[in-house]
């Protein structure tokens, strides 16, 4: 079996944090003059699953084992903590800025203590904390503004937190960040294998996302026609990838019924 040309981690880094910038503030900017361009908002996220999905790729190759989802979700709790206090500030378009590197430097705070205190012998361990914790932020951001059609404090914490799709971001976004990995992790694991699951279910997320939005229904139909593109174009090659790097693919065909069972 050959796998295809890993991507660099600082490219997708770049990936992730750019692309995550920049869906966010296109839809930041443009979604005042139509709610419908909050699907910005969902790419962005997407961007940044596929990247906080590569970290967790890279820190568990060391062994984290049941610490996969551990890490996950202390970087969606740190993403939230962080958004919700850059968005509080009241800066304006440098909200989202400011919530994206208050998560990079909790991560960081993190991963110190992690090394320091706790004693994990992870080399990566502070950068990749502090990545995806960044990862986590930039995809709540993504997924908050589809819903809420504002980064506006007070309408998120309305829209999105007292609503409690708050929770649906985050155990959707955990599934985008963290499933790959355990789905895929094993000696025939490959990392565009893993990627396009992550993207997959990220496209999930968008659709649940825009399910939920409130930014009128342009924006709920777009937003989700895009994550069910998202969804079927990467579902597809994930399956195209299984097929490759699987020894046999076969149909197990349908559960037997009880009858056929005794």
């Amino acid at each position: 079996m050959t796998e295809k040309k890993m991507i660099p981690p600082n490219t997708l880094l770049a990936f992730g944090v750019v692309g995550g910038l920049v869906g966010v503030y296109l839809a930041y900017f443009l979604a005042p003059m139509n709610p419908i361009f909050v699907f910005f908002g969902a790419l962005g996220a997407v961007c940044a699953s596929v990247w906080g999905a590569d970290v967790v790729r890279r820190v568990a190759s060391y062994g984290l084992g049941t610490g996969v989802p551990s890490i996950g979700m202390l970087a969606l709790g740190m993403g939230i903590i962080a958004v919700l206090f850059g968005l509080s500030l009241g800066l304006g378009p440098a909200g989202p800025l400011v919530a994206f590197i208050t998560s990079c430097v909790i991560g960081a705070i993190i991963g110190i203590i992690s090394k320091k205190v706790v004693g994990m012998t992870i080399p990566i361990m502070v950068s990749a904390t502090t990545e995806i914790a960044g990862a986590g932020a930039l995809l709540i951001l993504g997924l908050s503004i589809v819903i809420a059609g504002s980064l506006d404090f007070g309408v998120v914490v309305t829209e999105v937190v007292t609503t409690g799709f708050i929770m649906m971001i985050y155990i959707a976004g955990g599934m985008a960040m963290l499933h790959p990995h355990n789905s895929n992790l094993g000696p025939d694991e490959t990392q565009d294998r893993l990627l396009a699951l992550s993207a997959e279910k990220a496209g999930i997320a968008v659709v649940l996302s825009g399910f939920a939005s409130v930014a009128g229904m342009g924006a709920i139909a777009v937003t989700m026609l895009i994550g069910l593109f998202i969804w079927y174009i990467f579902w597809g090659k994930y399956y195209g990838f299984v097929k490759r790097d699987a020894y046999k693919v076969i149909d197990v065909g349908m559960l037997p019924t009880e009858e056929e069972m005794q």
